[in-house]
Protein backbone atom coordinates (compact mmCIF):
# COMPACT_ATOMS: atom_id res chain seq x y z
CA UNK A 1 0.00 0.00 0.00
CA UNK A 2 1.20 3.31 -1.05
CA UNK A 3 1.19 5.84 1.73
CA UNK A 4 0.45 9.40 0.87
CA UNK A 5 0.57 12.40 2.65
CA UNK A 6 -1.75 15.84 0.80
CA UNK A 7 -0.29 19.12 1.37
CA UNK A 8 -2.53 21.92 0.28
CA UNK A 9 -3.52 25.62 1.74
CA UNK A 10 -6.90 25.00 -0.03
CA UNK A 11 -9.39 22.72 1.95
CA UNK A 12 -11.54 21.78 -1.27
CA UNK A 13 -8.31 20.75 -3.33
CA UNK A 14 -6.72 18.49 0.03
CA UNK A 15 -9.69 16.87 0.13
CA UNK A 16 -10.73 16.07 -3.45
CA UNK A 17 -6.86 15.12 -3.75
CA UNK A 18 -7.26 12.62 -1.00
CA UNK A 19 -10.67 11.42 -2.36
CA UNK A 20 -10.28 11.04 -5.56
CA UNK A 21 -6.24 8.93 -4.61
CA UNK A 22 -7.58 7.27 -1.09
CA UNK A 23 -10.43 5.81 -4.10
CA UNK A 24 -7.41 3.53 -5.14
CA UNK A 25 -6.89 0.04 -4.29
CA UNK A 26 -3.15 0.72 -3.72
CA UNK A 27 -3.31 3.72 -2.11
CA UNK A 28 -4.18 5.14 1.61
CA UNK A 29 -4.01 9.00 2.58
CA UNK A 30 -2.50 9.18 6.02
CA UNK A 31 -2.80 12.90 6.56
CA UNK A 32 -2.94 16.11 5.48
CA UNK A 33 -1.54 19.90 5.94
CA UNK A 34 -2.46 23.30 5.28
CA UNK A 35 0.75 25.01 4.81
CA UNK A 36 4.65 23.79 3.99
CA UNK A 37 5.82 23.85 7.74
CA UNK A 38 2.65 21.62 8.42
CA UNK A 39 3.81 19.28 5.55
CA UNK A 40 7.53 18.92 7.19
CA UNK A 41 6.25 17.93 10.67
CA UNK A 42 3.61 15.43 9.30
CA UNK A 43 6.47 13.65 6.81
CA UNK A 44 8.23 13.33 9.94
CA UNK A 45 5.66 11.98 11.97
CA UNK A 46 3.38 9.72 9.52
CA UNK A 47 6.30 8.53 7.38
CA UNK A 48 4.32 8.85 4.03
CA UNK A 49 6.01 7.03 0.91
CA UNK A 50 4.86 10.16 -1.14
CA UNK A 51 3.79 13.66 -0.67
CA UNK A 52 1.46 14.96 -3.20
CA UNK A 53 3.19 19.17 -2.50
CA UNK A 54 1.32 22.57 -3.30
CA UNK A 55 3.61 25.05 -4.16
CA UNK A 56 1.97 28.08 -3.30
CA UNK A 57 1.00 28.38 0.50
CA UNK A 58 1.34 30.40 3.97
CA UNK A 59 4.23 29.88 6.40
CA UNK A 60 6.35 27.72 4.22
CA UNK A 61 6.14 27.75 0.53
CA UNK A 62 6.05 24.22 -1.30
CA UNK A 63 9.70 24.45 -2.28
CA UNK A 64 11.24 24.94 1.17
CA UNK A 65 8.63 22.30 2.37
CA UNK A 66 10.11 20.08 -0.13
CA UNK A 67 14.01 21.00 0.41
CA UNK A 68 13.30 19.73 4.13
CA UNK A 69 11.53 17.22 3.51
CA UNK A 70 14.45 15.96 1.09
CA UNK A 71 16.88 16.16 3.97
CA UNK A 72 14.57 13.84 6.41
CA UNK A 73 15.98 10.36 6.95
CA UNK A 74 14.10 7.81 5.25
CA UNK A 75 12.50 11.03 2.70
CA UNK A 76 9.34 10.49 0.99
CA UNK A 77 9.41 11.42 -2.80
CA UNK A 78 7.65 15.02 -3.49
CA UNK A 79 5.26 15.31 -6.05
CA UNK A 80 4.93 19.19 -6.89
CA UNK A 81 1.36 19.75 -7.66
CA UNK A 82 1.47 23.18 -10.36
CA UNK A 83 -0.57 25.18 -12.45
CA UNK A 84 0.93 26.86 -15.45
CA UNK A 85 0.51 29.65 -14.16
CA UNK A 86 3.12 29.50 -11.48
CA UNK A 87 5.66 27.26 -14.06
CA UNK A 88 8.14 29.83 -12.67
CA UNK A 89 8.20 27.45 -9.15
CA UNK A 90 8.81 24.40 -10.84
CA UNK A 91 12.24 24.20 -11.69
CA UNK A 92 13.20 25.55 -7.81
CA UNK A 93 11.38 22.84 -6.55
CA UNK A 94 12.99 19.98 -8.52
CA UNK A 95 16.20 20.97 -7.01
CA UNK A 96 14.88 21.78 -3.61
CA UNK A 97 14.32 17.64 -4.61
CA UNK A 98 10.97 16.97 -6.01
CA UNK A 99 10.98 13.52 -7.88
CA UNK A 100 8.72 15.77 -10.55
CA UNK A 101 5.75 17.51 -11.52
CA UNK A 102 2.32 16.89 -12.08
CA UNK A 103 -0.83 19.64 -13.42
CA UNK A 104 -3.62 20.03 -10.70
CA UNK A 105 -6.08 19.56 -13.40
CA UNK A 106 -4.91 16.27 -14.14
CA UNK A 107 -7.71 13.27 -14.17
CA UNK A 108 -8.23 10.91 -11.42
CA UNK A 109 -6.30 8.17 -13.27
CA UNK A 110 -3.25 10.30 -14.25
CA UNK A 111 -3.53 11.41 -10.82
CA UNK A 112 -2.78 8.03 -9.34
CA UNK A 113 -0.20 7.13 -11.70
CA UNK A 114 1.73 9.82 -11.13
CA UNK A 115 1.69 8.64 -7.22
CA UNK A 116 2.75 5.01 -8.21
CA UNK A 117 5.76 6.59 -10.38
CA UNK A 118 7.44 8.41 -7.67
CA UNK A 119 6.41 5.57 -5.29
CA UNK A 120 8.75 3.46 -7.30
CA UNK A 121 11.33 5.57 -7.40
CA UNK A 122 10.86 6.90 -10.80
CA UNK A 123 11.39 10.30 -11.75
CA UNK A 124 7.77 11.67 -13.09
CA UNK A 125 8.76 14.65 -16.06
CA UNK A 126 6.19 15.22 -18.57
CA UNK A 127 9.27 15.47 -21.28
CA UNK A 128 6.91 18.58 -23.26
CA UNK A 129 6.00 20.46 -19.96
CA UNK A 130 9.38 20.31 -18.16
CA UNK A 131 11.43 21.58 -21.84
CA UNK A 132 8.90 24.36 -21.29
CA UNK A 133 9.50 25.08 -17.96
CA UNK A 134 13.48 25.09 -18.45
CA UNK A 135 13.83 26.82 -21.62
CA UNK A 136 11.71 29.65 -19.97
CA UNK A 137 13.02 30.14 -16.19
CA UNK A 138 16.10 28.03 -16.76
CA UNK A 139 19.04 30.62 -14.83
CA UNK A 140 22.33 28.74 -16.12
CA UNK A 141 25.49 29.41 -13.76
CA UNK A 142 28.92 28.78 -15.25
CA UNK A 143 30.51 25.22 -14.56
CA UNK A 144 32.14 24.33 -11.96
CA UNK A 145 35.51 22.73 -12.32
CA UNK A 146 34.52 19.76 -10.29
CA UNK A 147 31.30 19.68 -12.59
CA UNK A 148 33.47 19.53 -15.75
CA UNK A 149 36.18 16.82 -13.89
CA UNK A 150 32.57 14.78 -12.82
CA UNK A 151 31.02 15.10 -16.65
CA UNK A 152 34.68 13.69 -18.41
CA UNK A 153 34.52 10.65 -16.50
CA UNK A 154 31.62 10.07 -19.05
CA UNK A 155 31.65 8.05 -21.95
CA UNK A 156 30.37 9.13 -25.32
CA UNK A 157 27.76 7.04 -25.06
CA UNK A 158 27.31 7.92 -21.41
CA UNK A 159 26.94 11.48 -22.27
CA UNK A 160 24.66 11.45 -25.28
CA UNK A 161 22.30 9.89 -22.90
CA UNK A 162 22.61 12.36 -20.14
CA UNK A 163 21.83 14.72 -23.33
CA UNK A 164 18.77 12.78 -24.01
CA UNK A 165 17.17 12.48 -20.65
CA UNK A 166 17.85 15.83 -19.84
CA UNK A 167 15.65 15.94 -23.08
CA UNK A 168 12.90 14.27 -21.81
CA UNK A 169 12.95 10.89 -23.51
CA UNK A 170 12.39 8.07 -21.75
CA UNK A 171 13.97 4.49 -21.64
CA UNK A 172 11.71 3.00 -24.26
CA UNK A 173 12.37 6.44 -26.44
CA UNK A 174 16.47 6.35 -25.77
CA UNK A 175 16.33 2.83 -26.62
CA UNK A 176 14.68 3.59 -30.09
CA UNK A 177 16.99 6.70 -30.59
CA UNK A 178 20.20 4.97 -30.22
CA UNK A 179 18.82 1.35 -31.60
CA UNK A 180 19.73 -0.28 -28.12
CA UNK A 181 18.22 -2.72 -26.02
CA UNK A 182 15.93 -1.45 -22.57
CA UNK A 183 18.43 -3.26 -20.46
CA UNK A 184 20.96 -1.67 -22.13
CA UNK A 185 19.53 1.54 -21.70
CA UNK A 186 18.84 1.27 -17.99
CA UNK A 187 22.45 0.15 -17.61
CA UNK A 188 24.01 3.18 -19.24
CA UNK A 189 21.30 6.05 -17.05
CA UNK A 190 22.35 4.00 -13.76
CA UNK A 191 26.20 4.55 -14.24
CA UNK A 192 25.46 8.01 -15.31
CA UNK A 193 23.44 9.14 -12.23
CA UNK A 194 26.72 6.59 -10.16
CA UNK A 195 29.28 8.58 -11.91
CA UNK A 196 27.79 11.94 -11.02
CA UNK A 197 26.70 11.42 -7.77
CA UNK A 198 23.13 11.90 -8.92
CA UNK A 199 19.60 10.62 -7.31
CA UNK A 200 17.64 10.31 -9.96
CA UNK A 201 16.63 11.60 -13.66
CA UNK A 202 15.52 14.79 -12.33
CA UNK A 203 18.57 15.96 -10.92
CA UNK A 204 20.29 14.63 -13.93
CA UNK A 205 17.90 17.14 -15.64
CA UNK A 206 19.30 19.84 -13.88
CA UNK A 207 23.04 19.02 -13.57
CA UNK A 208 23.08 18.65 -17.76
CA UNK A 209 21.55 22.02 -18.43
CA UNK A 210 23.13 23.65 -15.35
CA UNK A 211 26.40 22.13 -16.69
CA UNK A 212 25.58 23.74 -20.21
CA UNK A 213 25.16 20.05 -21.52
CA UNK A 214 21.97 20.71 -22.90
CA UNK A 215 21.06 24.74 -24.38
CA UNK A 216 17.25 25.93 -23.37
CA UNK A 217 15.46 26.08 -26.59
CA UNK A 218 17.56 24.10 -28.49
CA UNK A 219 16.71 21.14 -30.93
Amino acid sequence: MIRVLVADDHALIRSGLAGMLGAQPDITIVGEAADGAEAVRATADLAPDVVMMDIRMPKMDGIEATRRISRQANAPHVLVLTTFDLDEYVYDALRAGAAGFLLKDAPPGQLAEAVRTVAAGEALLAPAVTRRLITRYLRVPPPTAAAARATGRLTERELEVLRLVARGLSNAELAERLHLSDATVKTHVSRVLTKLDLRDRVQAVVYAYEQGLVVPGED
